[in-house]
């Protein structure tokens, strides 16, 4: 009988542990960590209430919401967040059509004509068929015209949605590209500042120097793009 009690004991308490394990785990499905706060959507498939033209009120036209995703089929203005990000994580999901070129801008400001002049872009690139395929520092994920991607980091094929992560917190940055680091790099360093003035950004003073701006997603080529499941949350 004795015997028979521990068992029972010891599988309550395994009952108990395991209930408890469950309950953990589901509270990660909540995504924080103890490095990032609560993740917060830009665009959950039906509102563009986050999101702004660049120097502009209102959402611009050409930009519209299509079976849950954010699309656009031509030559649009930029989209940029309301608000402004310092030290961030972004995730998306995006997929571009044959030939298609964009990019995703980061810590943008609105001081220049465009935030490409001002914020430093994750580029978004049909790697087989764009223009834009002819050198490593532009192809998808790449921090544009400055650091290419890593051989392992590859964008699906057209057509296929892509899952992107952007990390950004104090001069350090990283790029993801469906799982895979593509770029990791530091602002401002030595060895940035040369690439930089290497590149055609040595034209515009403040490009890649503020520490908090704006998210903005390019439009401004033809072809078509779409987004979904946008989120970001502030990294302390």
């Amino acid at each position: 009988m004795r015997e028979w009690r521990r068992w029972v004991s010891a599988l309550a308490t395994g009952a108990l542990c395991a209930m408890a394990f469950t309950s953990a785990g589901a509270q990660t499905d909540k995504p924080t960590t103890a490095n990032g706060g609560e993740w917060k959507t830009l665009f959950d498939g039906t509102s563009l209430d986050a999101w702004r033209g660049y120097k502009a009120d209102k959402v611009p036209e050409g930009w519209k919401i299509v079976d849950g995703t954010l699309f656009k089929d031509t030559r649009v203005a930029d989209l940029v967040t309301k608000d402004e990000f310092g030290d961030f994580e972004l995730s998306l999901e995006w997929k571009i059509s044959a030939g298609g070129n964009a990019g995703i801008f980061y810590r943008g400001t609105e001081e220049y004509d465009h935030i490409y002049w001002s914020g430093p872009e994750y580029q978004l690139l049909d790697n087989e068929k764009a223009d834009d395929n002819n050198s490593p520092l532009t192809l998808a994920a790449s921090a544009y015209a400055l650091y290419p991607p890593a051989a392992n980091a590859k964008p699906k094929p057209v057509g296929q949605w892509n899952m992107t992560r952007i990390l950004a917190k104090g001069a350090h940055v990283e790029h993801w590209l469906n799982g895979a680091k593509a770029v990791d790099y530091e602002l401002w360093s030595p060895d940035w500042e040369a690439k930089v003035k290497a590149s055609k950004f040595k034209d515009w003073s403040n490009y890649g120097r503020a520490k908090k701006g704006h998210i903005a997603l390019q439009g401004d080529h033809e072809g078509t793009l779409a987004f979904r499941n946008i989120r970001i949350r502030e990294l302390k």
